[in-house]
């Protein structure tokens, strides 16, 4: 319960604190834009719109309406903007005042700015047209842009626009962020705490679901939802490995049982027991310690994207697989060893087969930059069981393709068989250019979970089981089989009985 507890806790953590980092990021970067560019950008707008203004105002005394119908338009701007307006003609004389109520404060506002320099104006905009200045009337309070030109007809065109106090109006938008911001993280928080429970819920089933499977206690499923998301996925996936290492477990243990019925070989039964649990107990250690790990992975939210959430399911759902396989091979192992396998043998072209297995590595071959030597031919017929040969004779040739290394700058496969008439036996031979083995290791590669490279075997999943295989299949037949250091490498074989060898036919694929 504590656990359950403490991983809702962290989950609901994060998110809140994700939550309040992205509300107080947002909310900083709009008050550092109201500080810093929104007084800009208001004073840049206002002044557009008094240059516009003023290009209306100089193409109308540029064209051939009466002085009516201008007054009419001016009058509408003046309105629309909330403008004054004022222009004089070259004696001074005012042509036209937006409003005769502010006359005279137009008046004042024409003789403040003739005086250049009598008043602190700031310039906005200056040029050969017109003159934008900002400027404050402290006798009124107020802030005003003003633009000051003479039109093309000489007449002296003032329009005076009121602005608001910008700073003002920057600490009342910051004060309402920040307001906006408060009630965003609590309503958010509500929110997250809901969402974290519905998301943290099947993570903490998973995670007790997987503990169980640790103990090969199978009995808890995960039961998945309606949105068949990612979480839901990995469930799934987990039931698999569940259903399967129980289906594997329970026939083991019916294997076990139905061995243990025949009294007579009741002690060779305890051995293979005995020898098969250890075996899976120390293999499994690994993929169970790597399912755990990812599971717990999803729980503390290490990585929450989508993508690395399917990762982690892809991951468990391998190394069920392999488990899987390894279980079964383990089975297989033993009934070999314990002669407990029937074979089903018949008459077969080993040399086809051989060129069939050849052909099928050709993808490992090029992607392990190997150079194949096919010196296999004709027809060979053997007697034996050519599930079991296939198995013997892909063990050999993916490894030599797998572990060749280079040398006098090259990696080489060679294959080829051997006939002893004398004896009815032909020897398949697999050479590989490899570093040769010492006494001590020519005798270990053949015992189970043996590897000659540990982090190789892992990354393709090997397991250390395909040499005993080898070497179980072929003391049932009672045939030779070994490795043996040569120039250049090292060379694996094994013999079978044939039947008979037709003349050459064409050579194999290479």
């Amino acid at each position: 319960m504590n656990n359950k507890i403490k991983y809702f806790k962290s989950i609901k953590t994060r998110l809140f604190l994700s939550l309040c980092i992205i509300v107080i990021s947002i909310i900083a970067v709009l008050i550092l834009l109201n500080n810093f560019v929104l007084k800009q950008f208001y004073e840049f707008n206002k002044k557009n719109q008094l240059i516009d203004v003023y290009y209306v105002i100089n193409n109308y005394y540029n064209s051939d309406n009466i002085d009516t119908a201008i007054s009419d338009e001016l009058n509408k701007i003046s309105l629309k903007n909330n403008f004054n307006i004022l222009i004089k003609n070259n004696y001074g004389n005012t042509i036209y005042s937006s409003n005769t109520d502010f006359y005279s404060a137009i008046e004042d506002l024409a003789l403040s700015i003739i005086p250049e320099g009598r008043f602190n104006n700031n310039v906005l905009e200056k040029n050969n047209k017109y003159t934008i200045t900002k400027f404050k009337d402290n006798k009124r309070n107020m802030n005003f842009i003003i633009l000051t030109a003479v039109l093309d007809n000489s007449y002296k065109l003032y329009i005076r626009m009121p602005v608001a106090a910008i700073e003002e109006s920057v600490k009342i938008s910051n004060e309402f962020l920040s307001i906006i911001a408060v009630f965003v993280i609590i309503i958010g928080g509500i929110v997250l705490s809901i969402v974290s429970k519905r998301f943290s819920e099947p993570i903490i089933e998973l995670n007790d679901i997987t503990k169980k499977m640790s103990n090969l206690n199978f009995s808890q499923k995960f039961k998945p939802s309606e949105a068949h998301d990612e979480i839901d996925m990995l469930g799934e996936n987990i039931n698999i490995l569940s259903d399967k290492l129980e289906k594997t477990i329970n026939q083991l243990r019916n294997t076990n049982v139905e061995l243990e019925k025949d009294v007579e070989e009741k002690s060779q039964i305890d051995e293979m027991r005995k020898s098969f649990i250890s075996d899976v107990s120390h293999e499994l250690k690994t993929p169970i310690a790597l399912i755990q790990g990812y599971s717990e992975g999803l729980i503390e939210n290490v990585n929450s994207d989508e993508e690395s959430r399917k990762f982690y399911a892809e991951v468990i759902l391998d190394e069920a697989t392999k488990m899987d396989k390894l279980v079964k091979q383990l089975l297989e192992l033993m009934k070999l060893e314990y002669g407990k396998m029937q074979f089903n043998n018949k008459e077969f072209d080993l040399v086809e087969l051989e060129n069939e297995i050849i052909r099928k590595s050709a993808v490992m071959v090029d992607k392990e930059n190997v150079v194949m030597e096919n010196n296999i031919s004709g027809k060979i017929i053997v007697f034996a069981d050519d599930f079991y040969i296939d198995q013997v004779l892909t063990n050999y040739i993916t490894n030599a393709i797998k572990y060749a290394i280079e040398i006098n700058g090259e990696k080489r496969v060679r294959i080829e068989n051997e006939i002893d008439e004398k004896n009815n036996k032909v020897r398949v031979k697999v050479f590989n250019t490899f570093v040769q083995f010492s006494e001590e290791e020519i005798n270990r590669i053949w015992k189970r979970f043996y590897k000659i490279d540990e982090s190789r075997n892992r990354e393709s999943g090997g397991n250390g089981i395909g040499l005993s295989l080898v070497k179980a299949i072929m003391n049932n037949y009672g045939n030779k089989y070994g490795v043996k250091n040569v120039a250049g490498g090292v060379e694996f074989y094994f013999e079978l009985d044939f039947k008979k060898k037709k003349g050459d036919g064409e050579k194999g694929d290479g």
